[in-house]
């Protein structure tokens, strides 16, 4: 029963940042923008957020400097592919690597300190619970705020006028454009946002998961969160479904290496990238007849001068 429930609660901190990240990127597709600069904004948002955790022993003020990091990442994407119409994919990949080169600079002096961890949720009675009390009421600030998230993301897509305007400019922008929607100004907010969440998600790792900072700590998280919007089918219930079930897949590869398992470990810790190559093969195969994804997809919309 413990050993479940340490399995558990692991999928879980390892499931928190991907779906973090990967709701951000929802929203951003959603809006009809590709930023494959999440990994960039991520690392970013993890030096940042260690670095103001560190300086002023609050969680909170670390999360802040995560979100404004991505923010302030995803406003130099915009600028660029929205601003310029310089082309979104090559704008996405220069992002994460400015992003490698600058998170190594800004965390440079950090590596090796350490900072007291976000406290998690303590409920006498229920907590205590055999197996879902420290599941349900036991986990850090960041693993509600979450599901929270999701839950928001689709009432506002679903169930709003501006949500109905996002998917809009999505899926036709020239459509949206004709009926007096301000195109490039809502997908700037929608880049924002999954800048945010992007950085969110990057702080989390040295503020919650590890309570260090070092160099690449993302590993590779920003692009398994880019495939998750598309494992997705960009509907953020689906989304939920995909990050803990690829959060599972990196902590089986961890327990298979305690468990002895005679697979060579680097074959194992290749795992969740594996399965993210083998779901967007399956994907691209399930959808070869016609493909759910916002119609304007990383097009390039000049409104009319």
């Amino acid at each position: 029963m413990e050993l479940i429930e340490a399995i558990i609660l692991a999928v879980l901190a390892a499931s928190t940042p991907l779906l973090i990240a990967a709701t951000g990127e929802l929203v951003t597709e959603r809006s009809g923008v590709l930023n494959l600069g999440v990994e960039g904004m991520m690392i970013v948002g993890a030096a940042c957020g260690f670095a103001g955790a560190w300086l002023t022993g609050s969680i909170f003020i670390g999360a802040l400097f995560g979100i404004i990091a991505g923010t302030m990442m995803s406003l130099i994407f915009a600028l660029m592919a929205l601003g310029l119409a310089v082309n979104q994919v090559a704008t996405g990949l220069a992002l994460t690597i400015l992003g490698v080169g600058l998170s190594g600079l800004i965390g440079a002096g950090f590596v090796g300190e350490r900072i007291t961890p976000a406290i998690h949720l303590v409920i006498p009675g229920l907590t205590d619970i055999p197996l879902v009390g420290r599941v349900l009421f036991g986990e850090d600030g960041f693993v509600y705020f979450s599901i929270a998230l999701v839950v928001g993301v689709w009432w506002f897509l679903y169930r709003t006028r501006a949500g109905l305007i996002l998917r809009a400019c999505g899926d036709n922008h020239l459509s949206a454009h004709a009926l007096g929607y301000p195109v490039l100004r809502i997908r700037t907010c929608a880049v924002m946002f999954g800048g945010a969440c992007a950085g969110l998600a990057g702080a989390y790792l040295p503020l919650a998961y590890t309570p260090f900072f070092i160099p690449g700590m993302t590993a590779g998280r920003g692009w398994i969160a880019l495939a998750l919007v598309v494992f997705s089918s960009w509907r953020p219930g689906r989304l939920v479904v995909g990050a803990y079930l690829f959060g599972a897949v990196t902590i089986l590869q961890l327990h298979a290496q305690g468990w002895g398992v005679g697979i060579p470990s680097q074959l194992m810790s290749a795992l969740p990238y594996l399965a993210t190559v083998i779901v967007l093969v399956l994907l691209s195969r399930a959808r070869s007849g016609g493909s759910t994804a916002p119609a304007a997809l990383g097009t390039v919309f000049v409104p009319d001068r």
